[in-house]
């Protein structure tokens, strides 16, 4: 099995107004929670919800990095 099938890859950012949201690499999933943990819970129901139960290509791991940006001045 491909890394592409057994995992999928979420972009998770700090939302302006408070709280997280996340994407998808390579699939058409969004959501957004108040906090971390939810939005955890609110990634892996997307997932649920994305793929068939029985769709061979319904990932068996998600992996969620936080993308932090911070502009200096130089």
């Amino acid at each position: 099995m491909t890394r592409q099938s057994s995992e999928i890859l979420f972009e998770a950012f700090e939302a302006e107004e408070g709280g997280y949201w996340a994407r998808a690499i390579g699939h058409s999933i969004v959501t957004e929670a108040d906090t971390w943990e939810e939005l955890a819970g609110m990634v892996h129901d997307a997932v649920l919800c994305h793929f068939d139960e029985d769709d061979e290509n319904r990932p068996k791991a998600i992996r969620i990095l936080l993308r932090k940006e911070q502009a200096l001045q130089v």
